[in-house]
């Protein structure tokens, strides 16, 4: 039986090709910029040095739209802490976060909302929005605390899913505290990393990293259950 919600074939078909030209240009930016290293960082670290009073203004700005362009964002924390010190490096660093994750989240809605609720079907679309705007938040923070995943990317595919803008700024505030401070305090700390200072900052990472770990396999844990109750049902729903 054919679900009414879901699209025509040629539908279907334009807006899985979008998201792959999207997902295709994301992948390819990540590549030049994380991988390959085609920004200098030390140039960008110079030239922002260079605007005196203005520097933690400018840096939250350009860090913002670099770290949209998937700079690691260590680098650019590690930077702030070179030019700013660990005390106001690390709210440099928070703002420029917080800036990465609006940009990306409202590209990522501009470029992927509208096929990805297409291609869910409006029953299933209108179910996922409902769990974002319960959960829509922890997960945010939560991706931020686990390590390995790239703040941009996630933010991208939060803002293709719809993810609020508020719930965006928020979490990234939140969940990228503890990292902020982490890579900062170390890129502070470069010229001695024995000091009581760069220890702490590992201590935090190490914490962070565990409680990401925990909170991921309790949310994965939660979501399968939830899943597996509501399979039945739906089943038995969906031939009705």
């Amino acid at each position: 039986m054919t679900d009414s919600d879901d699209p025509p074939s040629p539908t279907r078909r334009r807006h899985i090709a979008r998201l792959a030209v999207f997902a295709a240009f994301l992948l390819g930016m990540f590549y030049l910029v994380a991988v390959a290293r085609v920004i200098d960082i030390d140039s960008v670290r110079g030239a922002i040095e260079a605007t005196g009073p203005a520097a933690p203004l400018t840096f939250v700005v350009v860090s913002a739209t670099l770290g949209a362009v998937f700079v690691p964002g260590p680098l650019l924390a590690a930077a702030s802490g070179l030019l700013f010190g660990p005390l106001l490096g690390t709210f440099v660093t928070l703002g420029s976060a917080v800036g990465t994750a609006t940009i990306t989240s409202l590209l990522g809605r501009r470029a992927g909302r509208e096929s990805a609720r297409s291609l869910l079907g409006t029953r299933r679309a209108d179910r996922l929005d409902a769990q974002i705007q319960r959960h829509g938040l922890w997960a945010v923070v939560g991706q931020r605390f686990v390590p390995g995943i790239s703040d941009a990317l996630a933010s991208y595919v939060f803002g293709a899913f719809g993810v609020p803008l508020w719930q965006m700024v928020i979490g990234a505030f939140i969940g990228s505290a503890p990292r902020a401070f982490v890579y900062t305090a170390l890129g502070a700390s470069i010229g001695d990393l024995s000091a009581p200072l760069a220890y702490t900052a590992i201590a935090v990472w190490c914490v962070t990293a565990v409680i990401g770990a925990f909170a991921a396999h309790r949310g994965y844990r939660s979501w399968r259950g939830r899943d597996t109750k509501r399979g039945p049902s739906s089943q038995s729903g969906a031939g009705e």
